[in-house]
């Protein structure tokens, strides 16, 4: 891309030139804030709450700021 060479990472993002075009993605970026966290085993979920769970608002509760 230019004299520096094939651009691979900008910014945090992973860059991938092919034929087809070019792709972009945060692996790294996520890879590393697991490992800064150490999380790197961690069991992953899909959805992180449950998806019947309706949330309400609760208009005889205590107003919050």
């Amino acid at each position: 891309m230019s004299m520096m060479g094939e651009l691979n990472y900008f910014l945090g993002l992973q860059i991938k030139q092919m034929r087809n075009g070019t792709f972009l993605s945060q692996t790294k970026y996520c890879k590393d804030v697991l490992r800064k966290f150490k999380m790197e085993s961690c069991k992953e979920a899909s959805t992180p709450i449950s998806t019947g769970c309706y949330l309400n608002a609760d208009d005889n509760g205590t107003t919050v700021d």
